[in-house]
């Protein structure tokens, strides 16, 4: 009787296991990552010297366009960070530079679907210049090459609502001074002028992306004459945190 109990288990282990194996086999064949053709490709590529003299600034643009709407749709880039880090590590060819807000809500690189060594990135509360990020920019452009210089303004953003109820606090009281002149250029708002009217704080937002961009032309002449020849573009945008959205500011 021991002898055909331990018969009949090793048949039943047997049985069970090729179950088991098939039952694997079936469901990796209907797994979406392993059906052919439904696997994106991972881009390690990184920026060339040669790639980023051929680029213009006006293709800049449109790729970062392009960028931003597959970001929306959840569509972007399957890279290896890995890699493009070891690659870039002898040197770097970014096409473009972004001033931004500190804000942790603003994924630069995401935003616009870039990889490691595409985009210089300038954070500061508020995207304001001064002129440390003065003099970043221009060795973006005029050394690294960059083509593209974009000031990106955001939803939300708590400096702007700093600056609107004109906050004191330690070294905030400074920062927020540089944002004072946007408030100022946005007397002409119809609505009311609170931190809690975020129509209020999105004209804001925008005014002081202008008046950033006017600081970078009137405080550079490396960047204005640059522009003016053609070799770089500065353009202003609003970054959207409910949507991921783009809106271009004139």
């Amino acid at each position: 009787m021991d002898n055909q109990l331990k018969s009949v288990v090793m048949l039943f282990a047997a049985v069970l296991l090729v179950s088991c194996n098939n039952g694997t086999k079936t469901e990796k064949a209907n797994s979406p990552s392993t059906i052919k053709g439904d696997e994106k490709p991972v881009i390690s590529h990184v920026m060339t010297k040669e790639e980023q003299t051929r680029l213009t600034p006006d293709a800049i643009l449109q790729e970062f366009i392009d960028g931003n709407k597959r970001f929306q749709s959840g569509t972007t880039t399957v890279r290896d960070h890995s890699a493009q880090a070891r690659k870039s590590a002898p040197g770097q060819f970014p096409k473009a530079v972004v001033l931004s807000c500190v804000d942790s809500r603003v994924p630069v690189e995401d935003v616009f679907d870039q990889g490691l060594g595409d985009i210089f990135v300038g954070r500061v509360a508020g995207n304001f210049v001064n002129v440390d990020l003065l003099g970043s920019i221009e060795f973006a452009c005029k050394v690294s090459g960059a083509k593209l210089v974009l000031v990106m303004g955001h939803q939300h953003c708590g400096a702007i609502k700093g600056a609107i109820d004109d906050v004191k606090l330690g070294n905030m009281t400074a920062m927020l001074s540089k944002i004072k002149p946007a408030v100022a250029m946005s007397q002409d708002f119809t609505g009311k002028k609170i931190s809690k009217n975020d129509d209020f704080v999105k004209h804001v937002s925008e005014n002081n992306v202008r008046y950033a961009i006017a600081q970078i032309r009137d405080k550079s002449h490396i960047l204005k004459e640059m522009e003016d020849k053609g070799e770089i573009k500065i353009v202003g945008v609003f970054y959207n945190l409910t949507d991921g959205s783009l809106e271009f500011i004139k």
